[in-house]
């Protein structure tokens, strides 16, 4: 184009726009369409954009021949006579009829800034013991992981399960607030059968994303072009999907059905689980646009997500013995009495707009809703003897599952009996309701975005919990003139705030002799009604993509982010004089405060003739006004005040590609240390969530002879996180590693590899495979948490809660047309 401009300036000639629109049999605009000149020496021509514009400057002259061309299109030639003033000329090209033959062209999608990309088909075949989530794959990434195979939460570089965001179609979603363990936890937000971009980033993301200190997962929703469904079912469950579409509208219905009665089985507490989890999701769009308008760019898209969700949890628990302790080896027996009954509620819908009000300018409009009622009601007792393990290892270092016990068997020493009795009457209502603006600029190599949004939220939470614990015939604490709870906490809370939020965020792209720079820089403001506090969150990000003749990538990324406490982080606590924790919403608590500093590199090579991509980050995070917690499961608990300062450091690294050819696979390996302290003190200790190293890997074979057998191989290691004392965080070990190897295969039917599908007898089937997978392929015992018991002594005894054992599933999937 300046090439263009520069030689009419040269000549004299006065010059011409030509403008317009490409756009296919359905008036959808064709992205990099040809537009060439064709009666000239020399060549003019351009592409069109996304949305199938194009512009040219032109010499005034007599005839210009103008050729629109594409491939798979047949090509058009429009004539143009005395080309003497600005001309809008729109082009409609047809289907080639002829058939290539088809090819297959791999390689690996550049990814650019913090975002990392991931292809969600890939949770259809990976063994999965929560039966197929997003979240399930995430946790063989660089700086991500997971000790608890029953849950879909992750933390991402040191931080809590709280400071991740999720997003689905640019709106953030959340989940029920009462989840203590991923026994109740049942299925994740996203349905990965809707899904057709994932995006993913540990830390340096961009402005457009909200107050979280950890990471973002972006996701967006597919738009089915023609009819499509498919139905699974394995012992964790079964789901059903089915989509139809065209070019003017979209549906997507699924119901998702999930029993993890199987998987508790494997778990150390013998006992009755009946966990029922079922949710129904959908998503519509649809244009808008006048009948007489025959271009779609003029057309707005309006776009309706829902979802309802239904967690029901039912436990009674028979008894438990295991063993702990190593040399000095424990037993604990304990039999139980009593149940749990948990339900939990939630309803999610949003109503959405999008629509250009001029070539350059895109805006849309969302209003959502979050509702959730939660539950949680339990008594249950429990008589428990301690004793030193058995000399002659016939219990010691294993978990003995659902065998009748005899306190006396086998135990040369009885170190302390006792009872507890464990109750709770919980309930929560939240309700969330959020208006928000968004839009997009874009003008060559720029592109500007903006939103605003203004949020509703009310809760209403009671809390009635306590436990009672006898050792010796002792109630405990005792100091010789009472009797008291082991542990109360009451509250009777609500609250009704405004939230409202905006940012603001520039990309830039330019081109210099060293190669392509791209700039992002933008921000974000919040105010939160509850504490008047406004939090701004400068951010920016400068990648290089270096003109080497091998091919890498540079960037950096920084600012500083603020993770905005929501209602757990509100909750403070005071006991009175009778020891019963009351609880009450910290008004002058603050949002804590990150900065990071975020160090990276993409280098992408071939290797045995197959695409490979291998990454480096380097990160730094400092956290002030830090509210320090604790984590049980997955349940977190707040201080509810900002009383600590934390950080944390670490490399990541991660190597992608087809280690088997026509097959992704991906090692990630991770280091870090993450560490906190009260104010005031100058002892650091480790934080909750810090694992010094980490290593995953997702293998993915084939048989060359077979490929319609298919091999999957998902490996976790890592660091044993961390863990405290009962009321003393200064008194801290730490869990063992944490090992897991998931085993699946997979065989394919298809036309291509079965002859009664080819026949036609099942021209509505497009493929069906069947899936064995085994879970904990090696049988480690996983620790998750601890309970504390005491001995006569009232020395206290930190008893594993052990995760599941090895397990089986098999799984048949059928996809429809």
């Amino acid at each position: 184009m300046l090439l263009l401009c520069a030689c009419s300036l040269f000549s004299h000639a006065r010059s011409v726009r030509v403008y317009g629109y490409v756009v296919d049999q359905d008036n959808v605009g064709i992205e990099l369409a040809n537009v060439a000149m064709l009666n000239t020496d020399r060549p003019i021509g351009t592409a069109t954009n996304k949305n199938g514009y194009y512009e040219l400057m032109l010499d005034e002259t007599d005839t210009v021949v103008l050729a629109f061309s594409m491939v798979g299109y047949t090509t058009v030639q429009q004539r143009i006579i005395d080309l003497h003033e600005v001309l809008n000329i729109n082009v409609q090209l047809l289907t080639d009829e002829q058939v290539l033959n088809e090819i297959e062209v791999r390689g690996i999608k550049r990814s650019q800034g913090t975002m990392d990309q991931i292809d969600a088909s890939t949770t259809r075949v990976m063994p999965d013991a929560t039966g197929g989530s997003i979240e399930s794959l995430l946790i063989t990434f660089a700086g991500v992981s997971q000790t608890n195979e029953l849950s879909s939460q992750y933390n991402v570089r040191g931080g809590s399960f709280d400071e991740n965001s999720v997003y689905v179609n640019g709106i953030e979603v959340h989940r029920p607030l009462l989840i203590r363990s991923g026994q109740q936890e049942g299925l994740s937000f996203v349905n990965p059968e809707m899904v057709e971009n994932v995006s993913f980033s540990a830390g340096g993301y961009g402005a457009q994303y909200g107050d979280k200190m950890s990471s973002v997962l972006d996701i967006t929703y597919k738009r089915p072009q023609a009819f499509e469904a498919s139905l699974s079912a394995s012992l964790l469950g079964a789901q059903i999907y089915a989509g139809h579409g065209d070019s003017t509208y979209s549906q997507m219905h699924g119901i998702r059905y999930k029993t993890s009665k199987y998987m508790l089985g494997g778990l150390s507490t013998a006992g009755n689980y009946q966990p029922t989890y079922l949710d129904y999701q959908t998503y519509l769009t649809w244009q808008l646009r006048n009948r007489r308008e025959r271009n779609t760019r003029d057309a707005w898209t309006m776009s309706f997500l829902g979802n309802a969700g239904m967690n029901d949890y039912r436990f009674r628990p028979d008894s438990l013995s295991e063993s702990f302790g190593g040399q000095d080896a424990k037993n604990l027996s304990i039999y139980y009495d009593g149940q749990e009954k948990d339900r939990f509620l939630t309803a999610f819908a949003a109503l959405g707009a999008r629509g250009k009000v001029s070539n350059e300018v895109e805006i849309g409009f969302d209003l959502s809703g979050f509702y959730t009622n939660e539950r949680e009601n339990f008594d249950i007792t429990g008589e428990y003897v301690l004793s030193n393990a058995p000399m002659d290892g016939s219990k010691s270092g294993g978990v003995q599952h659902g065998a009748e016990i005899d306190p006396a068997e086998g135990q040369t020493d009885m170190l302390g009996t006792g009872i507890f009795h464990q109750h709770a009457r919980n309930s929560l209502e939240a309700a969330m309701l959020t208006f928000s603006h968004s839009g997009m600029w874009t003008r060559g190599q720029n592109e500007l975005n903006w939103g605003v949004s203004a949020q509703g939220e009310w809760i209403s939470d009671r809390i009635n919990e306590w436990e009672w614990r006898d050792s010796a015939g002792y109630s405990m604490p005792n100091d010789g003139h009472s009797m008291d709870v082991y542990y109360s906490m009451r509250g009777d809370t609500s609250m009704l705030t405004t939230r409202v939020q905006g940012y603001i965020q520039n990309r830039h792209k330019w081109n210099t002799t060293s190669g392509q720079w791209i700039l992002n820089v933008g921000g974000r403001l919040q105010w939160w009604s509850w504490n008047n506090e406004i939090l701004p969150s400068p951010r920016a990000s400068i990648e290089w993509l270096p003109g080497w003749k091998r091919d890498f990538c540079f960037r950096l990324a920084t600012g500083l982010y603020y993770q905005a406490p929501f209602y757990k982080e509100l909750r403070d606590t005071i006991t009175d004089e009778l020891g019963i924790t009351r609880i009450r919403l910290n008004k002058d608590l603050k949002a804590q405060r990150s900065v990071h500093v975020v160090l990276g590199s993409d280098y992408y090579f071939r290797a045995w003739g197959r695409p490979f991509k291998l990454t480096a980050e380097a990160y730094y995070k400092y956290i002030d006004r830090m509210e320090s917690y604790s984590v049980d499961n997955v349940r977190v608990r707040y201080s509810g005040k900002n009383d600590s300062e934390g950080f944390a450091a670490g490399l990541d690294l991660k190597l992608y590609g087809e280690l088997v050819p026509g097959a992704d696979s991906w090692v990630s390996f991770s280091t870090m240390a993450a560490r906190q302290r009260e104010n005031g003190t100058t002892k650091w200790i480790p934080s909750p969530q810090e694992q010094r190293w980490a290593f995953s890997m997702l293998f993915q074979d084939y048989i060359p002879q077979l490929p319609q057998l298919k091999f999957h191989l998902k490996v976790q290691f890592s660091d044993g996180q961390p863990f405290y004392a009962p009321r003393n965080k200064q008194a801290w070990g730490r869990m063992p590693a944490y090992k897991r190897i998931d085993i699946g295969a997979t065989y394919v039917f298809n036309e291509k590899t079965t002859k009664f599908m080819r026949a036609g007898s099942a021209k509505h089937v497009k493929q069906w495979a069947i899936q064995f997978e085994v879970f904990n392929l090696v049988g480690w015992h996983n620790v998750n948490s601890y309970f504390w018991v005491a001995d006569a002594y009232g020395q206290q005894w930190a008893s594993p809660n052990y995760l599941t054992g090895r397990r089986y599933n098999l799984k048949i999937t059928v996809d429809l047309r």
